[in-house]
């Protein structure tokens, strides 16, 4: 019988044993760059110093437009990419293996962060706050 702290391996990917920690929003990027930050480090490594095989990051925009909030990480350009390679350097060394929501949020993109720094507004953030044009293969609005 397989226990929960026995190691598998899935299409060559080893992963140290089966607690699994699922991509959790966390609406946590400052700038709204998309670069995630020192914080991002901390919160996905605690994960890893504890003892989960595999973790896996935060829905991530694959595209400035789409991001659900102006507060989520992003994957489109480089500075992203080099910021994500320190996080998962640290998850790595830890012995626990990490993986990354890719995210489009479609018609749902560009709305205010659930909880953070505007969490007292909800819906589409116009323009003038930072928000942007949504781009979704439906043209029914949000909310």
């Amino acid at each position: 019988m397989t226990s929960l702290f026995d190691s598998i391996d899935l299409r060559g990917v080893h992963v140290r044993n089966r607690i699994w920690v699922p991509a959790l929003c966390q609406y946590t990027v400052d700038k709204r760059d998309g670069i995630p930050t020192d914080w991002h480090l901390v919160h996905l490594g605690s994960f890893a110093r504890g003892g989960a095989g595999l973790i896996i990051a935060e829905a991530t925009g694959v595209t400035p437009e789409g991001r659900i909030s102006v507060h989520d990480t992003g994957i489109w350009n480089d500075e992203q990419v080099t910021a994500w390679r320190r996080v998962t350097d640290f998850v790595h060394g830890q012995g626990a293996t990490i993986g990354l929501q890719l995210a489009h949020a479609g018609r749902k993109a560009s709305v205010y962060p659930e909880w953070g720094v505007v969490a007292d507004q909800k819906g589409t953030m116009p323009e003038s706050e930072g928000g942007w044009q949504t781009v979704s293969a439906s043209d029914i609005p949000f909310g």
